[in-house]
């Protein structure tokens, strides 16, 4: 039997495998999940992805599905609770900018598809890396997209949060190239229209 070449990253565990398998590095153009994934590299900071994962299912719950018009009305209702749920990441300024970061994303005058697509031409780029060492924690593109979120009052999206999303959302495919999802990736991004 031949074994499936993987990012070293994702490891055996199950969850890992199957986000690697099924999401991380196929571009996303909705506007609704782009919200999440950022959010979610926010919720990161500090901590690991894996920790992330695991609650995911009961953020999507908690948070309202991640619907930033829900966010800005009922998150501040629902912030103490959220403060004391164990199923959630307990950080109050990271709650905070939650529902923060719906309404500069509501207040956006674009879709925030174009809002953060831009940084990348609106095309998918495709890296070449053969190890893991030569993988960025983050880039000039990244930290101009840092930039440019905080000018208009995003929080907790500095530079490396910035990457870690642009790699998880598909604007750099930073399989490595022997991972059987490179290609994939890479024949998705040419069939990608802007």
């Amino acid at each position: 039997m031949v074994k499936v070449r993987r990012c070293g990253w994702c490891g055996e565990d199950a969850l890992y495998v199957a986000y690697h398998d099924a999401e991380w590095g196929v571009p996303v153009r909705d506007d609704g999940e782009l919200f999440e994934r950022l959010m979610l590299e926010g919720m990161q900071a500090g901590l690991s992805w894996y920790t992330i994962l695991v609650k995911r299912a009961h953020m999507r719950r908690a948070f309202f599905g991640f619907d930033p018009e829900a966010l800005v009305s009922r998150g501040p209702g629902a912030l103490a609770s959220w403060l004391a749920d164990p199923g959630l990441i307990r950080h109050r300024g990271k709650l905070e900018a939650l529902i923060g970061n719906a309404a500069v994303t509501l207040a956006l005058d674009e879709p925030l598809s174009h809002f953060l697509w831009r940084f990348v031409g609106g095309q998918p780029q495709q890296n070449r890396w053969r190890r893991s060492s030569q993988v960025p924690s983050a880039t000039e593109t990244s930290t101009a997209m840092s930039k440019a979120l905080k000018q208009h009052g995003f929080r907790f999206v500095g530079p490396t949060t910035c990457y870690a999303f642009m790699q998880s959302v598909g604007m750099v495919n930073d399989h490595m190239l022997d991972c059987h999802r490179h290609a994939v990736c890479a024949d998705l991004a040419a069939a990608w229209r802007p």
